[in-house]
Parts: structure tokens; sequence; C-alpha cells
């Protein structure tokens, strides 16, 4: 499975928070290209309460492995909003095309984008080292 199937399932509260995120950015004349991919998805998207979220499937604020299927090197990753963003710390925004393909993929499911340059990318998601609502966090 890969991530151009919008077949995801998030919780309720990343439904509204990224929602809201978009609405503001369009609002304010800021919307990135990545915008209506991501709106896509949410609207698509399975809607579960935060209690309810699999273990296995990345949600905001997810800490994950994740692997480059054509080399297999792994690193560590975060799903984060915009403003937390900093990809040299492996902050990435769910508005980027990388974002966008991780947020409510499992365990094993590969992510797949293309980027800015044109060129496509993929991602393996080995395992999540910590998922907020996983841990008793349901309002990160």
């Amino acid at each position: 499975m890969t991530s151009t199937d919008f077949n995801r399932t998030i919780t309720e509260l990343d439904h509204v928070r990224i929602f809201n995120m978009l609405r503001r950015r369009a609002a304010a004349g800021t919307a990135a290209a990545q915008a209506d991919e991501l709106s896509e998805l949410i609207d698509a998207a399975e809607l579960v309460r935060p209690q309810e979220i699999g273990a296995d499937i990345v949600t905001m604020y997810s800490k994950l492995r994740v692997a480059d299927p054509a080399t297999g090197q792994e690193r560590a990753i975060t799903l984060c909003y915009p403003e937390d963003a900093n990809a040299a710390q492996g902050m990435i925004s769910v508005l980027s095309p990388l974002g966008t393909s991780l947020l409510g993929l499992r365990v094993g499911e590969t992510a797949e984008w293309q980027g800015a340059d044109g060129k496509p990318g993929q991602l393996i998601v080995r395992a999540i080292e910590f998922q907020p609502e996983a841990s008793g966090d349901y309002t990160a």
C-alpha cells in the first residue's frame, strides 16, 4: 500500500486541528501547494477518537523510524505542524509532501510523494518510537 491511496485513519483531534490550520492559511493567503492534497487526505480518512487510534498509526507528533527502500538506510523523524518544522532536526511538517504522505500510515506501509524538485520519494514506516495517543496524551 502506498500513501497515494487515501485509505488512512486519523484522530478526530488531528482532523480538526489540520482543518483549522488549512482554513487559517487560506484566509491569510498563505496556503501551501500541498494544502489541497492534505485537505483531500483528511476528508477521505476514517476518523477515530484519539483514545481509539492504533499504536501503529502515524499521528501528529509521532516520532517514527523510516527507511529508504532503495538503500535500507534508516532515520528518525517526527511529524509536526509547520510552525515546529525543522528538517535538520527531523521535524517534518504535515504540509510538506513527505509529511502529508506519512499522516495516517501504519507501520510497514510506504509513504510515496513527489518533492518540490519533481523527484519521487519513498520511505517505509519501520516503527513508531513515540505516539502521543499511545502514551496517554490525547491533546498533543
